[in-house]
């Protein structure tokens, strides 16, 4: 495996053992959320992290490392609610929702590769706040296409947007460990 791979394949790991461990306590409640329920969550998370690292302080102690885990983690809850569609009482097992994880983070992985190749791993480059910031555009650009009902002229939708956040987060953990 190459750095990236290893470094990638380990925040994933750090990622899906929180996620088991919260299905554990609440069960996958996340189901009933709709889309745009989860934008707005990733909305909050990622609007935290510029306000403190613009501010230069914090007042509550959730780490901004546990914030970009939780906009990894609600991204790949809302490719599996785009997948699976939305339903009114929780129905995966925590063995079906650790699937459906494994699934859609293999999918961002597959799409880090393919994009390392072509930008030369340019983001090893970034700084931590810019792949925040590239973060809250992905989001705000999938809310944007939420409220247009979907509907985009040249743009891609929501699906490519959510993948580009598992990345972003994924590469800002990284950096945050190196």
């Amino acid at each position: 495996m190459t750095r990236t791979q290893t470094e990638y394949a380990a925040v994933l790991a750090e990622c899906r053992a929180l996620f088991a461990k919260k299905l554990l306590d609440y069960g996958p409640a996340w189901r009933i959320l709709r889309l745009p329920s989860l934008t707005d969550q990733l909305y909050i998370k990622a609007n935290r992290i510029r306000s403190i690292q613009l501010a230069g302080t914090q007042l509550v102690d959730d780490s901004i490392e546990g914030e970009f885990i939780g906009l990894l983690n609600y991204s790949i809850a809302a490719l599996i609610q785009l997948e699976l569609g939305v339903v009114d009482q929780p129905d995966l097992s925590v063995e079906e929702s650790l699937h459906q994880f494994d699934k859609q983070a293999d999918n961002a992985f597959q799409l880090m590769e393919k994009k390392n190749h072509d930008y030369g791993e340019a983001w090893r480059d970034m700084r931590i706040p810019s792949l925040a910031d590239m973060i809250l555009q992905k989001i705000l650009r999938v809310k944007q296409i939420e409220d247009n009902s979907g509907q985009t002229l040249v743009s891609e939708g929501v699906e490519a947007n959510y993948l580009d956040m598992i990345n972003y987060a994924a590469f800002a953990l990284i950096k945050m460990k190196s």
